[in-house]
């Protein structure tokens, strides 16, 4: 591996033109993030230790939801900020957490108790909470836990 590189596998966007916005964009949202390097076609970028790159490779391809970005949060302030950023910044809201940015890209803004509680033994609790999920957008913790010990 080159000391370029920091992984093995590096998620690429594909813009039709606006890779290094997009990345800027996204590198101004997540602490610790950064720009590592930048040409015309390719910009690669870092989060939370993640590399990710962007081309601007033409109007060939668009996102769509079949390929996402899962942002595991630690709770309802984090939820809320990722959340309120994307969506005031030209993002569309979707259900069950799930936004798209301004750039179309697919995000998953889910606060960690979510697995833990579809992962109760307690199938009954389970179904409530799932089914006060599928009513939200932004996921909001205190209406799961209360749907889940209801």
């Amino acid at each position: 591996m080159n000391s370029i590189q920091t992984s093995k596998i590096t998620p690429f966007l594909w813009f039709e033109s606006g890779g290094k916005e997009a990345a800027e964009y996204y590198v101004s949202i997540f602490p610790d993030a950064k720009i590592v390097s930048s040409n015309p076609v390719v910009t690669v970028f870092e989060i939370c230790g993640q590399r990710f790159s962007t081309l601007n490779g033409g109007p060939h391809d668009t996102f769509n939801d079949s390929i996402s970005f899962y942002v595991n949060c630690e709770d309802q302030a984090e939820v809320d900020y990722f959340w309120n950023t994307f969506i005031k910044d030209g993002g569309t809201a979707s259900q069950c957490g799930w936004l798209k940015d301004k750039h179309g890209v697919s995000w998953q803004i889910i606060p960690a108790i979510l697995p833990q509680l579809f992962s109760n033994p307690d199938q009954q609790k389970v179904q409530k909470a799932m089914k006060a999920m599928f009513q939200m957008t932004k996921i909001i913790v205190a209406d799961l836990e209360k749907a889940f010990n209801s």
